[in-house]
Parts: structure tokens; sequence; C-alpha cells
């Protein structure tokens, strides 16, 4: 953590931080909510509802969601929510249970821009992370939630969409690829 979070910016593909396995948070402190709070800046900058903090350039378990919620959308059964109220940070997040049901959706990334591809993933996921005073909390998703938690956390694993989308959508989409790996 090297960069002073004012410094943070979007990385994008074939940055090799991206594809690092990011370091747990164990400092809470006003570093850490800076770089969160420019992470979503960066997110609206670039009108995502996810990052993740590989994507800013630093390489540490949080990333941040802002799902919003459609109109007379209403937490689901079991307490599964759709969206966010606003911008959630997720420090150290783990997925502790998933459904079995699985659905695809076309997915985009901010690192990977005109990227578009089918990935499938479970519907819905239980999460556990530490929020930015290091306390725990869980949070059942389902939806593009559960989508974008899943996709963040990939992140923090140096997996990215195109490691999980179709084949069909790996072949659509190499050209495009090509040339940011170009530069």
């Amino acid at each position: 953590m090297n960069l002073s979070p004012d410094q943070l910016k979007l990385v994008l593909y074939p940055d090799a931080v991206l594809r690092a396995k990011a370091e747990p948070v164990s400092e809470f402190d006003d570093r850490l909510a800076g770089i969160a709070q420019r992470m979503i800046e960066i997110m609206r900058e670039e009108d995502g509802i996810g990052l993740a903090a590989p994507q800013a350039g630093v390489s540490i378990r949080v990333f941040v969601c802002d799902v919003p919620a459609h109109p007379g959308e209403q937490p689901g059964e079991d307490g599964v929510r759709f969206a966010t109220d606003g911008p959630i940070a997720f420090v150290n997040p783990t997925i502790i249970d998933s459904s079995d049901s699985r659905t695809s959706l076309e997915e985009g990334c901010l690192s990977l821009p005109d990227i578009r591809g089918d990935v499938i993933r479970p519907e819905a996921v239980t999460m556990t992370a530490q929020d930015l005073n290091g306390e725990s909390f869980k949070i059942r998703a389902g939806g593009l939630l559960a989508k974008c938690l899943q996709h963040e956390l990939d992140h923090l694993d140096g997996v990215l969409i195109i490691d999980k989308m179709s084949q069909m959508s790996r072949m659509k989409n190499r050209t495009k690829l090509r040339r940011l790996k170009q530069g």
C-alpha cells in the first residue's frame, strides 16, 4: 500500500496487480478509509456498481459495491438483499454459503473496457466481511447484488471475468482483448 489514496486510479488489463492474490487487511485506520473513499469515487466516475482495491492499484482485500434498488424492490425471503443502501465497503470478505441454483448474466468490468460476456454464478450468496472499523457483518444477497459481490471477490483472488465467461463470449471478445494486451 505505497500509494496515497489521492494517487489511486483505475488500473486496466493486463496490469499484473489484477492477477495477484490480494493481501488481507489488518490495520483499520484513516488510510484504509481514504482508500475506500477514493475507490467509491473511481467507481462512480466510471459508472460502475463495484470496484476492488486491485482495480485501483492496491493489492489488499477490499472492495466497494453500490447496487441501486429497482423501484418497489423489497428484500426477498430469508432477508435476501438485492440492492445496497448506498456504497458499502467490504474488507476481508468471504463467501460462506451459495445457492445450488446458478444463472448466467452478461457482465462487464471497469478494468476490461468494452469487454462483456456471459458468466454463470450462483443466484444467491452469503458473505461475511468487516467494515472500515473492523466490525464483522454478514449479508445474504441475490440478483445483481449477488453477482457483484462474487465478481468483486474474484478480483481479490486475481480472477477476471475473461477467466469465467463462456467460450462463445471469449471468442466474441478476442480482438478487443488483444488490443488491451497491446496497450
